[in-house]
């Protein structure tokens, strides 16, 4: 009788970027800062462009109402504007040591954005009350 003994090598870990601690303050600091970004962008009206829906037009910056073109659409600029600053907080962040970004509480990822729906609803207060009375 024979017997054959199989010795397998351990699986190779593989590099992934989501293994990153690198990236996982990156995501971290991104999805914190995020939300807060977004509601103070939108407060003080900071869109990064200005879209004109009517007219197929994109504007650089903020542009108010034109004769003829409609209403605009500053959601995408607000959001552009959202993601390249809490992009570049996240590079920056990865540039940190990690004794530093170590310390960041990870229980922010979701506080942060739940406390940022009540603002959110607030501010579309306007366009439902539009919409209920029928303009």
């Amino acid at each position: 009788m024979t017997t054959t003994t199989t010795t397998s090598q351990p699986a190779r870990p593989t590099s992934s970027l989501a293994a990153s601690s690198r990236f996982k303050v990156f995501a971290t600091v991104f999805s914190i800062t995020g939300p807060v970004l977004y509601c103070v962008i939108q407060y003080f009206n900071y869109p990064l462009v200005t879209f004109w829906p009517a007219t197929n037009r994109l504007v650089f910056g903020y542009e108010g109402a034109r004769a003829g073109e409609g209403p605009n659409m500053l959601w995408y600029g607000w959001t552009l504007t959202t993601i390249l600053i809490a992009a570049a907080l996240g590079i920056i962040a990865m540039m940190l040591p990690e004794r530093i970004t170590g310390k960041i509480p990870l229980a922010l990822v979701w506080i942060f954005p739940i406390l940022a729906i009540p603002y959110i609803v607030y501010s579309l207060m306007p366009w439902w009350t539009l919409a209920a009375a029928g303009h």
